[in-house]
């Protein structure tokens, strides 16, 4: 019973050192690089009314949202599950801008079960906006830096998974189905179930080129996914044309700035298809059959704030970057710790500044305690020698 009270829910972490001081160092470095990019940060808070953080994403997060009320209105809150709708509504009503706007944003997020991340119900999201552009330019500065993201945190062979919203919900419209039957064949569809997708399309009575462009649509993947696509959607309206199109250029741009990065092309994934509204990516390390990073264009986030303005962003989770970087705890190793005496002698205290100053970690030992030196991390202490305080190693310290 007792052994109970220390367990945690399923899902949920606590992070202990030396882990904690990695996770902190990385997020100091990503966040001082998307400073460098022009990306300002932003804190959104970690609870809020849950008509504010379901806006436009609607279906997607609704499920995933621990849900309260608030004893001083009655009104519902809920936890973040998502930054993204709050990251808009700043954009929309506090900051109103007229230029393009990049922010950037880092802290817990409450899932009511995993997702695809790392098995967390408590990811420590960190993610990257661009409100203000819509283009093909600022999709790719934002795929730019999911990469980056991904190197600095010791991932280093990763590739990129795109595709385009635009496609499936063109050939839909195509098709004429109502938004029950779009629903049921978008389930289908994540789930690459050809049989039950062509039994759909039976039931639903399609005939012709829009049925096998929806069945085909499963098998669309691949590095090759858009020359296959060109002919098998031939047919097509000009939406998804444009969509197919709008991909094209867009890896050829990236292949500009990451020629060395494997794009591959998935036209039936359509992560957040509910409020996605043009390119959709992840990215991915081998291996590994989850995503570690994930994003897209929604630009019609911000209408209900009272501003929709075109947008693109990412997020990865921080503590999931872990499990898949190199040389993180080299990175960041902490040198061992300096023990140093309690005493209020000014010689002493001037050196314990001094050293802390240059980013050493002094640690006074509080007296009446017989701790071994090395269980607080020590491996040098401070002792009196010749009239002057001096550092020296544990094993060759002088005794006290």
């Amino acid at each position: 019973m007792n052994e109970e009270r220390w367990l945690l829910p399923a899902g949920i972490e606590e992070v202990l050192p030396p882990q904690a001081h990695v996770i902190e160092c990385l997020r100091r470095e990503l966040l001082d690089l998307y400073a460098s990019w022009g990306y300002e940060l932003v804190i959104p808070p970690f609870i809020d009314y849950l008509d504010s953080l379901l806006t436009g994403t609607g279906q997607d997060l609704d499920l995933q949202t621990f849900k309260l009320t608030d004893q001083l209105t009655g009104r519902l809150l809920g936890v973040r599950a998502d930054m993204t709708p709050q990251v808009a509504r700043m954009d929309a009503h506090h900051l109103r801008r007229e230029a393009p706007t990049r922010l950037c944003y880092l802290g817990t997020v409450l899932h009511t079960r995993p997702d695809g991340f790392a098995g967390t119900r408590s990811p420590l999201q960190l993610g990257a906006e661009i409100y203000g552009h819509a283009g093909i330019e600022s999709d790719a500065e934002i795929l730019r830096l999911v990469l980056l993201t991904l190197r600095t945190a010791g991932i280093a062979e990763t590739y990129l998974d795109l595709g385009h919203v635009g496609i499936y919900r063109g050939l839909a419209r195509q098709a004429g189905l109502d938004a029950a039957q779009e629903h049921a064949l978008f389930d289908a569809l994540q789930r690459k179930a050809i049989p039950e997708i062509e039994a759909l399309i039976g039931d639903f009575g399609l005939t012709g080129a829009p049925a096998g462009m929806l069945v085909a649509l499963a098998e669309l993947n691949g590095d090759d996914a858009l020359e296959r696509a060109a002919k098998v959607l031939a047919a097509a309206d000009r939406p998804v044309r444009e969509a197919l199109d709008y991909l094209r250029r867009l890896a050829e741009e990236l292949n500009h700035w990451l020629p060395e990065v494997s794009i591959h092309y998935d036209l039936a994934e359509l992560r957040g298809y509910r409020y996605k509204t043009g390119v959709v990516f992840a990215a991915f390390v081998p291996g590994w059959g989850l995503e570690v990073a994930r994003g897209g264009r929604y630009d019609d986030i911000g209408s209900v704030f009272g501003r929709a303005r075109p947008a693109v962003g990412f997020s990865v989770d921080l503590k999931g970057l872990l499990q898949h970087g190199r040389g993180l705890e080299e990175r960041y190793h902490q040198p061992g710790a300096i023990l140093a005496p309690w005493s209020n002698d000014p010689a002493l205290r001037e050196t314990v500044e001094s050293l802390r100053a240059s980013g050493r970690r002094v640690i006074q030992a509080l007296p009446g305690l017989d701790t071994d030196p090395r269980e607080l991390g020590c491996e040098e202490r401070l002792d009196y020698c010749d009239e002057r305080w001096v550092v020296h190693p544990l094993a060759s310290a002088a005794k006290p």
